[in-house]
Parts: C-alpha cells; structure tokens; sequence
C-alpha cells in the first residue's frame, strides 16, 4: 500500500496529505501522540470551563467575547489553511450572523439555540450568493473580491434602517435555553458559547480530516493534478466557502449573544484583518493555533491597548512581524514541530531498518 501510494505522488509533494500512507508498524507509534492530543484537548476544554468559577464577571465576559471571535478565525483559517484561500470577507457573514441572532431575539424568540441555527443559515446564504464569483479567483485577486464583498455588506449595514444604520441594533433580550430562564450571569453567556465553539471546532476538525478536506489540500497544494485526476476545484472551493460563511455565521450570532447589541464597526475591515492576523498568527492550517491567535488579538486590542497607551495595533504589527521571520508556522508549527520529531525517532527506534 505504501509503495502504491508513493507511485501516485509521482515523486512530488503536491499531493503530500492527500493520500494517507498505511504503514502498519507506524499506526501503533502513532497511537501514543493521539492520546496526549485527547488528553491535552480534554484538560484544556476542562480549564476553560472552570473560568467562571474562578474569574470575576468583566474576565468571564472578555473570554466570551475572545470564544466568539474565534469562531470566526476557524472559518477563516478553514479558508485560509487548508484551503489556500485567503480571506478578507469573513467579517461579512460574521455579520449577517450576528443582525439576524438579534433580530431573532427582538422579534421572535429569546432562544439561544434559535438564534444559533439562525445566524448559521444567514451566514450560509450569505456565502452561497457572494462566493460563486469569489471562487473562481485564486491568489490575490481572491484577496480583493473578499475585500469588497466585505466592504459592500459593511456599507449596506450602515445604511440599512432595518438593522438600525450606523446606531447599530439593541435591544436584544438576554438569552434563554430551551424556554428555561433567562441567562443574565455571565458565566452561564460563557458556558453557551465555550459549549457551541467546542462543537465546531469539532465538526471543522472532522471536515478538514476527511476525504474532502485532503481534496481541499490536494487542490491548495495541485490544483491542475487534481482537475486532471477528475475533480472539479471550482465546486470544491465553492461548498469550503459555504460552510466557513456558515460557520462566521454562527460565531457572528455568539458574539451578539453575549453582547445584546450589534452594529456596522463590529464587521468592519478591522475585524476581518484581525481574524487573518489571527491566523497567521496561531499557524494557518492548525485550527487551534488560529484560536490562540484569536485570543491574543482581543487581549491586546480590548485589555492591553488602554494600559500601554493605546498602542495595541502598533504591538499586533510587531508580534505579526516577528512570526513572519521567527516562526513561519505560527504559534501551532512550535508544538507540531516537536511532536514530529519525536514521531519520527519513535518510527525510527521501531523500524531501524
């Protein structure tokens, strides 16, 4: 199975995670580096979801706001990363998202889940009518398109009376779940929106694990091999832009939630440039390295920014700066880099042959 799989990389790295190797004496080596990625996923999403009872209401409230945001930068990074697409736009569905959670909330029901679903499906359809253009551009003219879609729903937001215009849109009820109370406490905001962004971190780790996202991949890395094996990279990279809009969708819909209150500076170009910083940052690809990225961003733009100053931007350019040049792979390729070295002298003490 190896010697076949090499045959069809044709010597080239092209296709380099699209096919997996099966090689029966590395799977039990490998086994070992699974389980220390379990248990570390486990203690972390553990830690987080102490945060409340520990941390008074204005840092559970900034942790919320840092998970909703990151939301976002998976998208983004779904994109970006695996993709190669990278993206200036997200902030748009992040938006679409977020208006319809609070119109939702205002009009029809203080359900959390609802508002959730809601905002899933505007980002959803929001992407599926701006990307059939954006898709068939690659590179930099990519770049610009997702700009101006960016851009376009921005200005339609500040001017739109429905969404409230450049005020912006208050007035949301506090959340509920499941026709229970009302959750005015902020950790409880916290344990929605920690419990959602753990469900997608999954199901975009599960997508971008499966076949279609080593087609992904493959098209990133060949585009002309994989059209000439039979795919079709235009449709490939259409349904990846649906689903990352959907998911911007979603995190646009938790950050009005924790909010109650949305307007046009909250999907501004800022926030897009943010959320690929982030990603460069954390390490494009990785998925969670982009959600470590997140985390620094906000803490620098919301926390540090007033005590140094306001001098945040200026820090987010040299922190950018400095992983440019000292870590290519961001902050996920420090870790990925260590578990590989110790895979392949596993590897290596199992088979010295």
């Amino acid at each position: 199975m190896k010697a076949e799989a090499e045959e069809i990389r044709g010597g080239t790295p092209a296709l380099k995670d699209s096919i997996p190797v099966v090689d029966t004496p590395a799977v039990g080596g490998a086994d070992h580096p699974r389980r220390r990625r379990a248990v570390v996923t486990v203690g972390v999403v553990a830690l987080l979801a102490a945060a409340p009872l520990v941390l008074a209401p204005y840092p559970v409230s900034a942790m919320t706001r840092m998970l909703a945001f990151a939301v976002l930068v998976i998208g983004v990074d779904l994109l970006t990363g695996v993709t190669g697409l990278p993206s200036l736009g997200q902030a748009a569905y992040f938006g679409a998202g977020a208006y319809t959670a609070v119109l939702v909330g205002i009009h029809i029901t203080a359900d959390a889940l609802v508002q959730a679903l809601a905002g899933l499906v505007m980002g959803l359809v929001t992407a599926a009518v701006t990307g059939w253009v954006a898709v068939r551009a690659r590179g930099i003219v990519f770049l610009m398109l997702t700009l101006a879609i960016g851009e376009s729903v921005h200005q339609v937001a500040d001017t739109w009376s429905v969404v409230g215009g450049s005020n912006g849109l208050a007035g949301m009820p506090p959340i509920s779940l499941f026709g229970g109370p009302s959750l005015l406490a902020a950790g409880f905001v916290y344990w929605w929106v920690l419990a959602v962004a753990v469900l997608v971190f999954a199901a975009v780790a599960l997508v971008a694990r499966s076949p279609y996202g080593r087609t992904l991949r493959g098209i990133r890395d060949n585009e002309a091999r994989m059209r000439a094996l039979g795919y079709r990279p235009a449709l490939a990279r259409y349904g990846v832009f649906c689903l990352a809009g959907a998911v911007a969708g979603i995190g646009g819909a938790l950050w009005a939630q924790q909010a109650r209150f949305f307007s046009p500076g909250d999907m501004a170009f800022e926030v897009a440039a943010l959320a690929l910083l982030s990603v460069v940052i954390g390490g494009a690809g990785s998925l969670w390295g982009p959600c470590l990225g997140a985390a620094l961003v906000l803490l620098v733009r919301d926390n540090l920014s007033a005590s140094i100053g306001g001098h945040g931007p200026l820090v987010l350019g040299v922190v950018f700066v400095a992983v440019v040049f000292l870590m290519p792979r961001g902050l996920a390729g420090l870790t990925g880099g260590r578990l590989r070295v110790v895979t392949r002298a596993r590897r290596r003490k199992e088979n010295p042959s």
